[in-house]
């Protein structure tokens, strides 16, 4: 196996520079996910693992070796694209096999190998079959098969499930966990969905105009966010976050447009608040309460998804809400019904610039 290690690469087109400088430290079989909005350079770091773009500063290492200006056919990572890019006139075998026909492998070595790759996708029955005669997930299964075959040292993916409808991504969301749990294989995914990040890394890279916000495990990333994008990108829905108005003689917390809540009931001391502009709090971490007295909002919105209910509340300013997310369905809960509610969980705290504090 191959761990990845990044020192402070770059990428400039031009004037416009893409990617600062990047550093970051991926371990032997570790499941990596890049993940951020349309734009944020995760892609482009991506190419620039596979050798497929140039460079403008820094270098890249697969273990020991620094590939940063090695041929990307000659580095030891396979690439999986969004699109499948099967050849269309060739059978799932000869797609699968074509690399290691053009690398000289013998016809038995190659029927071999495939076996062994359509086993673990499960692509048996299918290796006879045309692209145009398979669903959108077998073939992405294909490409991924294409992959596998050339025993890469790293996988590389580059939102191969955007293409896919949800039923679908998440078959293969639990195939692709599956497979690294079998291969143990270096991989790094990228993807602009939150909900992928946090169900296949083993560790999360955040990105934002080019940077690296954090990087850890999906639940430190969610429990303990470096800033209030980290806090907001991962989660769904988003995270509660709102103003604090003052801190009270008496120990209470006014939350704009909501009311007081006491500082002790939800863990917090004068010296955790000391700096702090804004509370954030997760959408599971709100109970509703008859008590309106504290906190309390006007029900604006139900969804109810069957097994939970999003509830949404607006303060005295419209524009303002916070979102509940209750167990199951409550009747008693009407549009335009002014409830209570608590904050069960500690909050997070963010400073004026919108740093994570008690970090």
């Amino acid at each position: 196996m191959t761990g990845i290690r990044l020192d402070n690469v770059s990428k400039a087109y031009g004037d416009f520079t893409v990617i600062p400088g990047i550093d970051i430290e991926i371990n032997d079989g570790e499941f990596v996910v890049f993940v951020g909005p349309s734009g944020c350079g995760k892609s482009t770091m991506l190419r620039m693992i596979a050798g497929l773009e140039e460079v403008s500063g820094g270098s890249i290492y697969f273990g020991h070796d620094e590939v940063t200006w090695i041929d990307p056919a000659k580095r030891g990572a396979a690439m999986v694209f969004q699109s499948y890019a099967l050849y269309p006139h060739m059978t799932v075998a000869e797609n699968i096999e074509f690399s290691l026909k053009m690398a000289g492998v013998s016809k038995q070595a190659r029927a071999t190998k495939v076996a062994e790759v359509a086993s673990v996708l499960h692509l048996e029955k299918l290796l006879g079959r045309l692209p145009k005669d398979l669903s959108g997930g077998q073939r992405q299964r294909v490409a991924i098969g294409r992959a596998i075959v050339r025993h890469p040292k790293v996988f590389l993916f580059d939102e191969p499930l955007s293409n896919l409808d949800a039923a679908l991504r998440l078959q293969m969301r639990i195939e692709l966990a599956r497979l690294h749990q079998e291969l143990g294989t270096t991989m790094i995914y990228v993807t602009h969905d939150q909900t992928e990040a946090m169900t296949l890394g083993d560790k999360i890279a955040v990105f934002n105009e080019g940077k690296i916000e954090q990087f850890g495990t999906p639940l430190e990333l969610y429990q303990n966010p470096a800033n209030r994008f980290v806090a907001e990108f991962l989660g769904s829905p988003k995270i509660n976050l709102h103003p604090i108005e003052d801190l009270s003689a008496d120990g209470s917390l006014s939350i704009r447009h909501f009311g007081t809540v006491d500082c002790e009931g939800l863990g917090l001391s004068a010296a955790d608040l000391s700096g702090a502009d804004s509370l954030g709090f997760r959408p599971e971490s709100v109970a509703l309460s008859d008590n309106i007295d504290g906190l309390s909002g006007t029900v604006d919105f139900l969804e109810i998804l069957g097994d939970v209910t999003l509830v949404h509340l607006v303060g005295t300013d419209q524009g303002s809400v916070v979102i509940a997310k209750i167990q199951g369905v409550d009747d008693t809960l009407e549009v335009g019904a002014r409830v209570g509610f608590v904050i069960q969980d500690s909050p997070l705290l963010f400073d004026s610039q919108g740093c994570g504090l008690r970090r």
